[in-house]
């Protein structure tokens, strides 16, 4: 089992970054695009403003109604402006000349001056200024021009957007990361807990074992049949250790008979489970001529895992624990039931994730282990069938037919 993160891992990030920079990207380049139609839009404005200035100025009519220019061009213009003469002079004292600019009344002459002049000089580094002319050379009148609010809000606006979004996968990456570090702590501890798990039944049995050969030393036959046990248990830890070590290696996957598999499992737990004070029936039926492509001592693995858990599902003193195994066209299905509590609707997902358990001492690796042998090794599925409070829960498995 792999603890880190692989290059498929690695390839999603450089993924997602692709496409975060290219959507940042795009947002720019269309937000500048409007801002370019904008300002082209409004230098439009100030172009017909300008044409107005010189039709009056030019007219031959000194009387010539000029109400249209002040209602339509003027009074709509919300962006800054300012009207100079041919060298760029200013004057300060008709207001009608400065529009749009915020001006503190405290300031006196010079520094209004100087404000209004440094305010131009920042409107001409944006937009070149334009001229009003008389008999089409003598220049009367330089209109100076800035962005409007709306110009300016949206020009920062990708980039706003930008620092937010970045700031969002920022904390997303942090939190992501501490939650895949606080969930592969818990696989290791798991991993450590299952280890002491699978060694501790055939252990335990194992300390019985030597307690009966003490007590029955004497009867050859009685001695034998301790013998024949312990060198069960002792099977049971060499398949163990066998387990482990395959964990993260590719395993040997071998045509076997799956009815076969279920029966060396079920004899197992039945020889102990007197030794619990429970009755549970354990049954297996269907096809016997049933074969698979499994590797034997992780797919036992698997079972033993099923069926450990339908035991904890078992609150009363008896039930049932029955196994059917179908071949169908391409696949083998096997399907194992409890008469357990059941498992909530909700929490059918939750039950092959690492650490998660419903048991006061468990670890909540059984099940993902289980998952992680059939779906990774086994290239097979396994699922909750269904399930039930109260009604018992049925686990599918489906694996590649010989």
């Amino acid at each position: 089992m792999k603890m880190s993160g692989g290059p498929g891992s690695v390839n999603i990030k450089i993924i997602l970054l692709i496409l975060a920079l290219l959507i940042a990207g795009g947002t720019l380049l269309y937000t500048q695009s409007l801002v370019n139609k904008l300002q082209k839009k409004e230098r439009e404005i100030v172009e017909l403003y300008a044409k107005g200035i010189e039709y009056v100025a030019n007219s031959s009519n000194p009387n010539e109604d000029i109400t249209f220019l002040f209602d339509n061009i003027i009074k709509p213009i919300d962006f800054p402006l300012v009207l100079t003469d041919a060298n760029d002079y200013i004057n300060i004292y008709n207001r009608t000349d400065i529009r749009n600019i915020e001006i503190d009344s405290t300031f006196a002459d010079e520094e209004l001056e100087r404000f209004i002049n440094e305010k131009v000089k920042e409107m001409d580094e944006t937009h070149t200024p334009i001229e009003v002319t008389y008999a089409d050379s003598i220049v009367l009148t330089k209109i100076h021009y800035g962005d409007s609010e709306h110009i300016k809000q949206l020009r920062y606006y990708p980039y706003v957007q930008i620092v937010i979004a970045a700031l969002f996968i920022i904390l997303g990456y942090v939190g992501f990361s501490n939650i895949k570090r606080s969930e592969q702590s818990n696989i290791w501890v798991g991993m450590a807990k299952e280890t002491a798990h699978q060694f501790g039944t055939p252990i335990s049995s194992l300390m019985g074992w030597l307690e009966m050969l003490k007590l029955n030393y004497k009867d050859p036959d009685k001695v034998l049949d301790v013998v024949e046990e312990i060198n069960n248990d002792v099977e049971k830890l060499n398949k163990i250790t066998y387990r482990f070590s395959k964990i993260g290696a590719k395993p040997e996957l071998s045509k076997t008979n799956v009815i076969d598999e279920l029966k060396k499992v079920t004899s197992y737990f039945e020889r102990r489970l007197p030794q619990t004070g429970r009755s549970v029936d354990l049954k297996i039926a269907g096809d016997e001529n049933a074969c698979a492509e499994i590797n034997p001592e992780l797919f036992e693995w698997v079972i033993e895992n099923l069926i450990k858990n339908a035991l904890d599902a078992i609150e009363e003193k008896s039930g049932s624990i029955k196994m059917n195994v179908l071949a169908l066209r391409k696949m083998i299905e096997i399907e194992i039931t409890d008469s357990g509590k059941g498992i909530d609707i909700n929490r059918r997902k939750d039950v092959f994730r690492p650490g998660y358990s419903t048991k006061k001492r468990g670890w909540g690796l059984g099940l993902s282990l289980s998952k992680r042998i059939i779906d990774g090794y086994h290239g097979g599925k396994i699922f909750v069938k269904n399930s039930a409070p109260g009604e018992g829960t049925t686990f599918k498995i489906l694996l590649r037919k010989c």
